[in-house]
């Protein structure tokens, strides 16, 4: 495994590129393919054995998606990644919502995050299922959702988090911890009024 490039270079270029450079496009994508690749493998790995959707397909997807993603004003490398996360998420969710159904053998055991955290799903409704508690979420605390697709589905660090929300290590901790409070609450139909 070869090591990130520094942060500088690809923030530097991803400046350059929401700046209007497509050179510096050509420059980044082979700077920040590995890392697209860690993060598309990080959210396959969460999905059921045989998923038809392959972690290269899945960036490339998202690859897609950012290429033409003209409004965005790259802060940093962190940011971009976030996004990348984001679309990575959406990209999921929507194959999902194609997808029929699975029947599921006996009941279901309800996992925390933290649990969940690199298990594979037995289908696509579990995403379903955390998507739509995450829209629920979104609709009273934008950050808190932020936090959640930057440092779970994205596999940014806290430190990495709270640069690309320009809040303190502390912040994203607190809420990274309410979120999951919540959406827990949530996916086990214990929460008693929102």
């Amino acid at each position: 495994m070869t090591d990130p490039p520094p942060t500088h270079e690809v923030t530097r270029l991803l400046v350059s590129w929401c700046e209007g450079d497509e050179a510096a496009l050509e420059q980044l994508m082979p700077l920040v393919h590995g890392e697209l690749l860690r993060l598309a493998r990080n959210y396959m790995a969460r999905e059921r054995p045989g998923h038809t959707l392959q972690p290269t397909a899945l960036v490339n997807e998202a690859y897609m998606r950012l290429v033409d993603w003209k409004a965005v004003r790259w802060q940093n490398r962190s940011h971009f990644f976030g996004v990348a996360a984001q679309m990575m998420r959406r990209i999921l969710v929507d194959f999902a919502r194609r997808r029929p159904p699975l029947k599921r053998e006996g009941g279901a055991r309800l996992l925390t995050l933290g649990e969940a955290d690199g298990l594979p799903q037995d289908s696509h409704a579990d995403l379903l299922a955390l998507d739509e508690a995450l829209d629920a979420l979104a609709a009273f605390d934008a950050r808190k959702v932020a936090i959640v697709e930057l440092k779970f589905f994205g596999g940014l660090s806290v430190e990495e988090t709270a640069e690309v929300l320009k809040v303190s290590p502390t912040t994203v901790m607190r809420e990274w911890a309410k979120a999951k409070a919540w959406l827990y609450r949530e996916l086990s139909g214990t929460a008693d009024g929102k």
